[in-house]
């Protein structure tokens, strides 16, 4: 029986046995007075002691402090940052237990977010790669480097080894400022983590002075790879300001990693790391890589927005298209389209798309692609959604027979939730990287529409973060 026992310091809770996975990538567990207990880093299955970080009237959150016996699931991590990096959580289960509670998280967010009917959710789409999948990542240079330990901190002392405490990785949880050092990252494809490697050392050797976010100071700022699935690769530089050496290095990437078939740098100044309002040099090399999908090639720019999945963005518009049921005729719109990636994957199958994105330089991106694939059903406009979508452009362009919806994490402003039911199309596609928002927004939409199908997609293998599709086909009482 599990029990409490208390000293100066911790409240630690003996004998817990994991029950399932929950939400943030936490596991479930009870106490024997069946108060809900989130633990980090478990598995369903172990029994654990664990210490109390929170302890509120309903739940408790809690860590491992010992496995008193190991869950014949628990697997061993591949990575050696895992547990302090924060990303990849669920390196501990296997593959298909992932899948499962991709699964039940959509169910849950589903029914108890949105109490929605809904069919059988599908299994979940698993991901033809489980490591190295992502085209894209982003690193962080800082003089703020984060230490596991007091004993590290002391043996990297600068007074020792000056630029010990530089580091040039991923942001360390809570602290905005702190930088874990990243040896090996198995998101990425190489020569992502030679060339991570290689600007690291090229820095301190040529004392470049790494980034001080707190005291707006240093040059070295952020690392971006970009990576195709045939092997193309866009590497993009970020500095606080320019500075005599800057030709240099960027002349010692290319010469270094002649693979690369782009390279920019940024000058940033300003007193956060987004690149969106700023201006993108090119140093070397092509303006743009190309991304392709069943013949269809889309050009990715430093700023653009593509699926950091490129294997599972096929699968993921498969299923939209498939729920879009197009038979050749239907004007479809294609809302939150980013660079009209999807528009241009449906396109083939219907009379006209339209797609309606908020960043300008995206629709450009867009535009050029239909350009590039010959497509000459698409139109894209720019703009925020809530404004562009309204009952006059409809009526301009056409009420829509299908509607793909794809919206950033937060969901559709209310505004847009009434401008579609308004235009009522009779079937739409719901594409959501959060269940929780998607969960929210169809409520609203109940009164008009019934969910059938559902359908997970795992676009990030060893973390809790799942794509989710739904189909939605308008009431039979509503049909005019």
């Amino acid at each position: 029986m599990a029990r409490g026992k208390k000293n100066k310091e911790e409240l630690i809770i003996e004998n817990l046995t994991i029950e399932s996975v929950a939400a943030e990538g936490k596991s479930i567990a009870h106490t024997p007075e069946g108060q809900v207990v989130f633990v980090e880093y478990a598995v369903p299955g172990d029994v654990v002691n664990v210490r109390v970080l929170k302890k509120k009237k309903n739940f408790i959150e809690a860590v491992i402090k010992e496995i008193v016996k190991p869950s014949v699931h628990r697997l061993e991590p591949f990575c050696s940052h895992f547990g302090v990096c924060g990303g990849c959580r669920w390196q501990l289960l296997p593959y298909e237990l992932q899948l499962e509670a991709k699964r039940q998280q959509v169910y849950d967010q589903l029914k108890r977010i949105g109490h929605l009917d809904i069919p059988e959710i599908r299994p979940t789409v698993p991901s033809e790669k489980t490591r190295f999948y992502r085209n894209k990542l982003e690193f962080t240079a800082s003089t703020r480097r984060w230490f596991a330990s007091a004993d590290e901190a002391v043996i990297a002392d600068a007074s020792v080894y000056p630029n010990a405490k530089a580091g040039l990785g991923f942001h360390v949880g809570r602290y905005f400022d702190k930088v874990l050092d990243i040896g090996k990252c198995w998101l990425q494809p190489e020569p992502s983590n030679a060339i991570r490697l290689f600007v690291k050392e090229y820095a301190l050797s040529h004392d470049i002075p790494f980034y001080d976010i707190r005291q707006n100071e240093g040059i070295f700022r952020t690392l971006f790879v970009r990576t195709t699935e045939d092997g193309q690769v866009m590497v993009i530089v970020c500095f606080a300001e320019d500075f005599e050496g800057r030709k240099a290095m960027l002349d010692a990437i290319a010469e270094a990693f002649p693979q690369i078939t782009s390279l920019y740098y940024i000058i940033n100044s300003k007193l956060n790391d987004s690149i969106s309002d700023q201006t993108c040099l090119l140093h070397c090399g092509s303006e743009v890589i190309i991304e392709s999908m069943e013949g269809l090639r889309f050009r990715i720019g430093p700023k653009s927005f593509y699926q950091t999945n490129s294997a599972q963005a096929y699968r993921l518009y498969s299923v939209a298209r498939e729920f879009a049921g197009l038979q050749g005729d239907e004007t479809v719109y294609d809302l939150y389209t980013g660079t009209g990636t999807i528009a241009q994957f449906v396109s083939e199958k219907a009379k006209k798309v339209i797609g309606i994105e908020y960043v300008p330089e995206a629709i450009e991106d867009a535009e050029a692609n239909a350009r590039e694939n010959g497509i000459t059903n698409c139109e894209f406009f720019a703009g925020d959604m809530k404004d562009i979508l309204t009952d006059d452009f409809v009526a301009e362009h056409g009420r829509p027979d299908v509607m793909i919806i794809d919206p950033p994490r937060a969901g559709m402003h209310p505004d847009v939730v009434k401008t579609i039911l308004k235009a009522a199309p009779r079937r739409i596609v719901y594409v959501s990287c959060n269940p929780a928002s998607q969960a929210r927004d169809l409520q609203m939409m109940s009164g008009l529409y019934r969910i059938t199908a559902v359908q997970p997609v795992d676009m990030f293998p060893h973390t809790q973060h799942v794509e989710n599709v739904c189909k939605l086909e308008i009431l039979s009482t509503n049909i005019e």
